[in-house]
């Protein structure tokens, strides 16, 4: 097998956040292509229909001009953005524009690295050649069962599964300086095809992993939609209980509507800090929604929060761990970022952060 057995998540060479917080400049930015997805997964909020429809979320593409103010805005930042992640609730290829949105932001001297994750319905020549050509550094593809039975299963998707293989092959072979890494859910393979999901995609992709499923998504119960018992965290780790929520000290997600969230698994649009159709990234990144935010779990009152409460994210995830600096990160927080602290943090009952809907 020529592919590296490692999962989808850089754990070497990470900064010790902190030595950093507060963060003048955001070290990821997620930007969700499409809020849609084809698949309807039974381990995904986007995947019940129903329940989206609750929300009351945009469903549908991100518009160009609206991903071109992001980039544009966040050449304001003092420092380049690590990461831009170009994917968050739904299967980005949905946008027809996809290739042209990485293009635009590979030609931005502010953004070191573009990624995103897919289904891997849409990995076509037609589809995948404009997307490799236009500079993206990685592509991960998620395998959701090694026949078609599974599929229907749990995507409840006709998927031509012998086309993916060759799809795959094809993206390999045409992949240029692209990183392509595949990986599969435990949960969807038998032992035998554990050994045969390596077989088949090991020596077409740079990195394959066998992940677990994980109550990632707050306020989505994913045993219960599955029928699943979770007793490993995603990357077959141990879980462990985290106390401070790493991801919002060092970067933020916007919707496909343009609505920014706090945080990548805001499937339900409850942490909602902003809106980059009418501010600026820098001004959202820096504003006392999100702050608010931040002081609240560097202060321990992460589970008085009705989303951030109960997210399994950092239980499950491999999350960076800040919990051990929390007293000093909080003083250093308070002499550096004013906090208003009348400004209550998204994710409680303030209808101040219920959701807005789609212009």
């Amino acid at each position: 097998m020529k592919a590296r057995l490692e999962p989808r998540k850089n754990m070497t060479g990470r900064t010790a956040l902190e030595t950093v917080i507060p963060l003048s400049t955001p070290f990821v930015v997620f930007a969700d292509p499409a809020s849609a997805c084809n698949f309807q997964c039974t381990f995904c909020p986007t995947g019940h229909r129903d329940m989206i429809a609750e929300t009351g979320r945009f469903q549908g593409a991100m518009k160009f001009e609206v991903f071109q103010k992001i980039v544009d805005d966040l050449g304001a930042f003092d420092k380049p953005i690590k990461v831009l992640r170009m994917y968050k609730d739904g299967e980005p290829f949905l946008n027809k524009r996809l290739a042209d949105m990485v293009a635009y932001a590979r030609r931005a001297k502010h953004i070191e690295y573009i990624d995103t994750t897919t289904n891997g319905t849409f990995l076509t020549p037609e589809r995948m050649g404009p997307v490799l050509e236009a500079g993206i550094d990685k592509i991960n593809i998620s395998v959701d069962g090694m026949n078609e039975e599974t599929y229907k299963t749990f995507t409840r998707f006709k998927f031509d599964f012998k086309s993916l293989i060759d799809n795959v092959k094809w993206v390999y072979a045409n992949k240029g300086r692209t990183e392509i890494v595949v990986k599969i859910p435990n949960e969807l393979i038998t032992e035998a095809q554990r050994q045969e999901f390596f077989e088949t995609f090991g020596d077409h992709c740079d990195r394959i992993f066998v992940e677990n499923f994980a109550p990632c998504w707050p306020e989505f119960d994913i045993e219960k939609h599955t029928g699943v018992t979770i007793t490993k965290g995603l990357y077959q780790q141990d879980i462990s209980e985290t106390d401070v929520c790493p991801y919002i000290f060092y970067g933020y997600s916007v919707n496909a509507d343009g609505l920014v969230s706090s945080c990548f698994l805001d499937w339900g649009r409850k942490l909602i800090i902003g809106d980059v159709r009418k501010q600026s990234m820098k001004e959202i990144w820096t504003s006392e929604r999100m702050n608010a935010l931040r002081l609240q779990h560097l202060e321990g009152r992460r589970r008085q929060n009705g989303v951030c409460g109960n997210c399994g994210q950092l239980s499950h995830c491999l999350p960076d761990n800040i919990d051990a600096h929390r007293v000093k990160l909080l003083d250093k927080f308070h002499k550096e970022v004013a906090v208003n602290p009348n400004v209550p943090a998204p994710g409680g009952d303030n209808p101040a952060y219920t959701v807005v809907a789609a212009e």
